[in-house]
């Protein structure tokens, strides 16, 4: 490995573009921000100093031998992110590059491509509307003053439509992009000259292309030994000790670099996909953590528990360990589960470690023979969510709950005899207490109605509503509209914090919520118990049997209390 004569950034966007720099599959994708890639521009401009970069020269039959993938330069937030894998053949030799993948791309994007994140307070979908292209802009007629992050010169993601402002366009904005067209001296004076520019400007333009075209910014090591085995030591030494990089990322690498008849970065990506296809946010740490806990006795992720071994055991079983990830989430939606209130993650580890080593992960979630196994698994996932079972120390409590499916782990791999989904086994190796007392209940009972932990709380509490076809409501039993109808000593005593919460809460199904719509609370179970047991009916909703007129808010909401503690205090412990 030799230092090699530094180049421009032109050079090296060139490089990018001509894909004379490509990128091997054991990097990670890209993570910059805009906001870090405006930094980036400008410590450029200010000549502050950006590191060195890690160049492997790959020719002959490694050319052929890996995978190479190319540099993103149209990012799309959530929607094109990964970057697209490119065929070799009739390529002699190029450089791979090691490290410094992320301000290559940022300075490819900033000059030659465009960045689209989501607008404020817009919904997720692929459009325009939602995630508008925007192209990176230096502002040359002022700059910046006394920011909080130092900056000094105006770099800007701006969209299309704003620059299409002529007065913006003309009098502040320049596309950097079009630096690389004013390499020539007389082309730049030129543009000058047609736009009729100040001095100032005519300055801070001049920097930028003598940032872009004269300083030898790009200064390199070049590592010319065709093993993969060194490439990616290298790799993983320089990246681990770095924040940016985390083990995850390590053990992406590895598994990419060791996987022969599929690309572990690809299928990897494509079952993150798919999950976001159903409805829920996963990354490749989940995947990652997954598999450990599936076939490493110890499942920390450390670049020692990811050996070449286990990366090829990962690369045999992927498809059953995919199938049994994408079944627990097809499971997850049956429970009524949405991104938002499947509040861990990590939750979900142990059921696919039952579904994949017992063999039924294949329409589980849709199987009669599996109907009560089913509902002692939500109702599982349920209790340990609501007591935040993986807060804080995911990894010993995964460790701590892997032994009740075990019967024996060894030195070299988990054996299991399976043959139930063992949730008392489960409570009994979690070390810390996960008993519950009144005054966590009632903490818990001041969740709000769109509080994340609030639909699990309900759930248990009203366990036999329809959550398959998604056929539950939550609603208030006093009704939202009458708060303002409250005599103003309970509104004052209780206020909207205890009428918003589950003390005030029930799950219905969606046609008794539309037969309940806004009557008042003792009007509705008049109605509805005309021809049918009150008592019985007030039991299943857990209402009190008291006085329900909403003047009477204060025995009803004390007596729902003494009940919702008892109930819970039962199925929580």
């Amino acid at each position: 490995m030799s230092f090699q004569t530094p180049i421009t950034i032109a050079e090296a966007v060139d490089n990018v573009h001509s894909s004379r720099f490509l990128l091997p599959a054991i990097q990670r994708e890209f993570v910059w921000s805009s906001s870090k890639i405006e930094w980036l521009f400008d410590s450029l401009m200010r000549n502050y100093p950006i590191s060195s970069f890690l160049f492997w020269n790959v020719e002959g039959d490694t050319v052929n031998g890996y995978r190479f993938y190319k540099f993103i330069n149209e990012y799309r937030e959530r929607y094109k992110t990964h970057n697209e894998e490119i065929s070799t053949d009739g390529i002699s030799s190029f450089s791979a590059i090691l490290d410094g993948q992320q301000r290559l791309t940022s300075l490819y994007i900033g000059l030659k491509g465009s960045y689209a994140f989501k607008e404020y307070r817009r919904k997720w979908e692929n459009s325009e509307w939602s995630i508008p292209t925007r192209r990176l802009y230096l502002n040359f007629q002022n700059k910046l003053t006394e920011q909080e992050d130092g900056r000094i010169y105006e770099f800007s993601f701006l969209k299309d439509s704003d620059t299409n402002q002529k007065d913006i366009y003309d009098n502040k904005w320049f596309r950097i992009g079009k630096i690389l067209e004013l390499k020539n001296i007389s082309k730049f004076n030129k543009y000058v000259t047609d736009n009729e520019l100040s001095e100032f400007s005519i300055d801070i333009l001049a920097r930028l292309q003598e940032v872009i075209h004269s300083d030898r910014i790009i200064n390199y090591f070049l590592e010319k030994e065709q093993d993969l085995d060194k490439a990616l030591n290298i790799f993983i030494r320089i990246n681990s000790g770095g924040e940016p990089l985390n083990f995850s990322d390590l053990l992406m690498s590895i598994a990419v670099a060791n996987w022969t008849e599929k690309d572990a970065r690809k299928e990897i990506h494509r079952l993150v996909d798919s999950v976001r296809d159903k409805g829920f946010s996963i990354s490749k740490d989940l995947v990652l953590k997954t598999f450990l806990f599936l076939y490493s006795k110890d499942i920390k992720f450390r670049v020692t528990n990811f050996s070449k071994d286990n990366a090829k055991e990962f690369e045999t079983e992927w498809e059953k360990i995919r199938d049994s990830i994408l079944s627990t989430f097809d499971l997850l939606k049956t429970f009524g589960f949405t991104d938002y209130t499947l509040t861990s993650k990590n939750a979900i580890i142990p059921i696919v470690y039952y579904l994949y080593h017992r063999n039924i992960f294949k329409d589980y979630s849709t199987k009669i023979e599996f109907k009560n196994e089913r509902e002692e698994i939500k109702k599982w996932l349920h209790i340990v969510l609501i007591k935040k079972i993986f807060g804080g120390q995911a990894d010993s409590v995964l460790t701590q709950i892997r032994k009740a499916f075990t019967t024996n782990i060894t030195d070299e791999k988990i054996k299991q005899e399976i043959t139930e989904f063992p949730v008392n086994e489960i409570f009994k190796n979690i070390k810390k207490d996960t008993t519950v007392g009144d005054e966590f209940i009632e903490d818990l009972l001041y969740s709000q109605k769109d509080d994340q932990y609030t639909f699990s709380t309900l759930s248990v509490l009203y366990p036999n509503l329809d959550y398959k076809n998604n056929d539950f409501h939550k609603d208030h039993i006093h009704p939202a509209a009458s708060f303002e109808d409250l005599p103003d000593n309970l509104k004052e005593k209780y206020g909207w914090w205890t009428y918003n919460s589950i003390y005030n809460l029930q799950m219905l199904d969606a046609n008794e919520n539309m037969s309940k719509n806004d009557k008042a609370l003792k009007d509705w179970v008049d109605e509805q118990t005309v021809n049918i047991d009150r008592s019985k009916f007030l039991e299943n909703h857990l209402i009190p049997d008291v006085n329900l007129d909403l003047s009477n808010f204060e025995e009803y909401i004390e007596k729902r209390k003494e009940l919702l503690i008892t109930k819970l205090k039962e199925i929580l412990n």
